[in-house]
């Protein structure tokens, strides 16, 4: 098992080094370049869109709000708590600029991603649209990548059952054991039959259930953190100006933080972003593909919101609350770096850190069980929906109370394995992007 072991962190240690992170933010330059920083420019067009995108306007099955709080759920979750804290632990505060970085160029991936789902979804045999990278790149690139389509759905399947079904389920018997000295087994039996009653209902309920409670749990989390964040407001430019002098020059060491060089900074701040927003791995096209719309770059626009909410604000939320209290250099990490710099900012911060992490848990296992269930789908056909949910809902229970350090090193190498067909496929249709996007534009602008 050790010598298993080693050889899947020897490939961890590939698949997440520089060259991944250099390909998923070359290819988010690229096509940002491609597209004239179109993704950046209609920000405020994107949430437009959003606002007015609560009924449908074309086929699907889904609202294409209810289709980003879909992405969302699956995306917003121990990155957005953990993911943070473990970047400014390693990297410095410099970590939270390169994780701004990422996300500006990772907003045009994510409207790639969701142009194409769109553009080349089709119907399984029981008239659910599918879509996602499997799909773009069998209908868009051709027979001949199929096997590029196949490696994807794979790895979907079984990184889904890692990072958003077990680590999400340990993550929520852990908070709620942590703050409140839960037993994980109960936790572990409640947890199932909630996702149980949301999955079993397909993808409408999971969407509706994430279209009321991803907004509801982001704001609670956003509006304590800028209560943090207001009461520190003199200190706030110091900070400001901290995060960008720290990206480019070396911290040294103080306190319990280790020192960290400018590579540390880039490398933790990236692969941390990326972690978070999931930009360029190829799950969050797989909601937006079940869309109601009739203009893939209509829902390309909303898509791209997901990667700006996700890591501009709340991510910086995080970022902002561990640098402001001074928690930053004590040495802690993880989920317990934020709940100290909570917790010392606010009486009763650690209960938001725990509720926090725990809902923000809940709502990936819901939003990766319908990537799961589209991946496998794919594979096996839509016979296969059945078996999977009642697998995916069985195996949470292990999760809670199981030690996961092996599954978390598999599924996260198996994450990254997604990227790699997904980013071939995004840049060998990125002239299909460009076109319908220059398209939308011109037609918008004449009427």
């Amino acid at each position: 098992m050790e010598s298993v072991t080693a050889a899947i962190s020897w490939l961890n240690g590939i698949v997440w080094g520089w060259p991944m992170l250099v390909l998923i933010l070359g290819t988010g330059l690229f096509l940002s370049v491609g597209l004239k920083f179109m993704p950046v420019r209609k920000i405020g067009s994107g949430f437009k869109l959003l606002a007015s995108g609560r009924s449908g306007t074309g086929s699907g099955e889904i609202t294409p709000f209810n289709a980003l709080m879909t992405s969302l759920s699956a995306t917003v979750g121990t990155g957005n708590i953990a993911g943070v804290a473990t970047a400014i632990a390693l990297g410095g505060p410099g970590a939270l600029f390169w994780m701004w970085c990422t996300a500006l160029v990772g907003m045009a991936t994510k409207y790639a991603e969701a142009v194409c789902a769109v553009n080349f979804r089709e119907k399984d045999e029981k008239g659910n649209y599918c879509g996602g990278p499997m799909y773009y790149i069998k209908n868009g690139l051709g027979q001949h990548w199929q096997p590029l389509a196949v490696l994807f759905a794979i790895f979907g399947t079984l990184a889904g059952f890692g990072i958003g079904n077990t680590v999400q389920a340990n993550s929520v018997a852990d908070a709620l054991e942590t703050s409140f000295n839960l037993d994980p087994k109960i936790t572990g039996g409640v947890l199932m039959a909630l996702v149980a009653v949301v999955i079993l209902g397909g993808v409408k309920r999971i969407a509706d259930v994430a279209g009321k409670l991803v907004p509801f749990m982001a704001a609670g989390y956003l509006l304590c953190g800028l209560l943090i964040i207001v009461m520190n407001l003199e200190e706030l430019p110091a900070v400001i100006a901290l995060v960008v002098k720290s990206a480019f020059t070396p911290v040294a060491a103080q306190g319990g933080f280790a020192g960290a060089a400018v590579w540390a900074a880039i490398r933790f701040g990236v692969a941390r972003g990326i972690f978070s927003n999931e930009a360029g791995l190829g799950s969050a096209p797989i909601a937006h593909a079940a869309a109601q719309t009739d203009s893939p770059v209509r829902q390309g626009t909303i898509a791209m919101l997901g990667t700006f909410i996700d890591t501009i604000i709340l991510c910086s939320i995080t970022g902002f609350v561990i640098l402001l209290t001074g928690v930053w250099s004590s040495g802690e990490s993880g989920a317990g770096l934020s709940t100290l710099a909570f917790s010392s900012a606010i009486g009763g911060g650690e209960y938001i850190v725990s509720v926090g992490l725990a809902l923000f848990a809940f709502t990936t296992v819901l939003g990766w069980s319908y990537y799961g269930e589209r991946c496998v789908v794919f594979l096996i056909g839509a016979r296969a929906i059945l078996p999977f949910r009642i697998l995916w809902i069985i195996a949470l229970p292990f999760g809670a109370s199981a030690e996961l350090d092996f599954i978390w090193l598999v599924a996260d190498t198996l994450n990254a394995l997604m990227a790699i067909p997904n980013l071939i496929a995004l840049l060998l249709l990125s002239p299909v992007v460009f076109a319908l996007t220059k398209e939308y534009w011109q037609q918008k602008a004449i009427s």
